[in-house]
């Protein structure tokens, strides 16, 4: 599995206070700086996996998280809790690690609907320095064929259901459903484990998941555990309103990055995360009033059709707290990339009201707006190409050095693909896709604007527009 990376930016931009605007844009270097409080993530050279890293912080924390419930299956009606989670993922990966041969750096490609086990088995490969690559189910055969290539998996974990869409692997194929791999998750308890333990860099690369990238075929976005440990050490410095009695449902896809870093992130707070095996937008509706979900991650499409439909009228909404959106444009949340992860935040009720932002950016993050055709970088209040640098800044493309070149610059720079500005106050717009741009006369026309013209139209449930 060749990747082409370039050195990484660990090193912290000295600038002069009295050079840097209350928007945190750096007169000198001409970037944009976090106002967030600064995160101080493990020392990158210190041995540590993302698994070993969210154990540690919960382990340390004051949360009560023995009987609490981790994740929750409504269809099912099964649910794990914490304490379950924690030996589980010791027996598994002690297991996988004795009976199967999987050694640090070797590829699992995973093609799983949701269930209790899929989280268990990204944290148990995890804990072994295995890279997990987590595809979408509904792939099809070329899909999968392509992402398999890049990837080189040397073994893939499915269900009776997904498996005979797999080709053979070196160390073969299991079945997550089967009775000899459920027997897997308790045959170890967590005192005989030591002896397993793998020693993982924080460089090695845990994951690679798939993404159109910024432009074209989709490709391998290769995510070391440094990209992953970093925003969530930056997170929790910034995360003294998140309740740890909350509860989240998530109604997006394991295998996307959104619902990776949800995984994650939930796991180190203590907090409870209902899973959906598929949307169904009456069956979300019953689970937000049945469990009390605070927080739930969705599409545009799933707000839209929260604000439009007469079913909400239907059902008890009132614990919904928090709203997050990824994935495409919309008129207000956060902005993250596959690439890059989580890039910037909106935090409380004051910074809700911008409402067309997308939020400061997140602790350790800086960008620069550029001229995509001569390369000069802006100020705030013009538009550019978003460029972000830090330690969540992806790895590269595997198998495909030309696009990771094209992507990531020799300062460690990654080129978003999106236009974008900020204003005054540090806050980030996100106009439009550069390369969607509706370009017509002298004028250059961002079809997102056009869709949100057309969508306050009540009769129209959703839009797009394409030049």
């Amino acid at each position: 599995m060749a990747t082409k990376s370039v050195p990484a930016q660990e090193t912290t931009i000295t600038t002069h206070a009295i050079n840097i605007t209350k928007g945190g844009y750096c007169l000198e270097s001409k970037t944009f700086q976090s106002l967030r409080p600064p995160a101080t993530p493990p020392p990158p050279h210190q041995p540590l996996s993302i698994t070993q890293f969210i154990l540690s912080l919960l382990h340390s924390s004051a949360i009560p998280t023995t009987q609490k419930n981790y994740l929750i299956m409504p269809s099912t009606g099964q649910s794990l809790t914490y304490s379950e989670a924690i030996n589980q993922i010791y027996s598994l990966s002690s297991s996988l690690k004795s009976l199967y041969n999987l050694n640090k750096n070797d590829v699992s490609f995973i093609l799983c609907p949701p269930s209790l086990h899929v989280p268990i088995l990204y944290f148990s490969l995890l804990y072994l320095g295995v890279t997990i690559s987590p595809a979408n189910p509904l792939s099809s055969n070329s899909e999968l064929t392509h992402q398999i290539q890049l990837s080189k998996p040397k073994i893939a974990f499915a269900t009776s259901q997904t498996a005979h869409k797999l080709p053979s692997f070196p160390l073969g194929t299991i079945l997550i459903d089967s009775p000899e791999f459920i027997s897997l998750l308790t045959q170890i308890s967590k005192r005989d484990t030591p002896t397993n333990h793998v020693e993982v860099s924080q460089s090695d690369t845990a994951a690679i998941l798939y993404s159109s990238g910024t432009t074209g075929r989709v490709k391998g976005v290769s995510l070391t555990h440094r990209n992953v440990i970093a925003p969530i050490a930056a997170f929790q410095k910034s995360s003294a309103e998140l309740d740890p009695h909350a509860v989240s449902l998530l109604t997006l896809p394991l295998f996307h990055v959104f619902g990776f870093f949800l995984l994650i992130n939930e796991f180190r707070w203590g907090r409870t995360l209902v899973l959906t095996e598929r949307f169904d937008f009456e069956q979300v509706l019953k689970v937000v009033e049945r469990y009390r979900v605070s927080d739930m991650p969705v599409s545009p499409t799933i707000i839209l059709t929260l604000l439009k439909s007469d079913l909400t009228n239907k059902y008890d909404l009132s614990s919904l707290r928090r709203l997050s959106c990824g994935g495409a444009p919309l008129s207000k949340e956060g902005y993250g990339l596959t690439e890059a992860g989580a890039v910037s935040r909106i935090i409380g009720p004051e910074e809700c009201n911008r409402h067309a932002s997308v939020g400061r950016l997140c602790g350790n993050m800086e960008a620069k707006i550029v001229d995509s055709l001569t390369g000069e970088a802006f100020g705030p209040g013009k538009r550019g190409e978003l460029w972000l640098r830090g330690p969540s800044i992806m790895k590269g493309y595997v198998g495909d050095e030309k696009a990771t070149a094209e992507t990531l610059d020799s300062e460690g720079w990654l080129k978003t693909g999106d236009l974008c500005f900020f204003d005054s106050e540090g806050f980030l717009y996100i106009v439009d896709r550069l390369k969607e741009l509706i370009k017509y006369k002298a004028y250059q026309v961002p079809p997102v604007e056009l869709e949100q013209l057309l969508l306050s139209n009540p009769e129209i449930a959703d839009a797009a527009v394409i030049p």
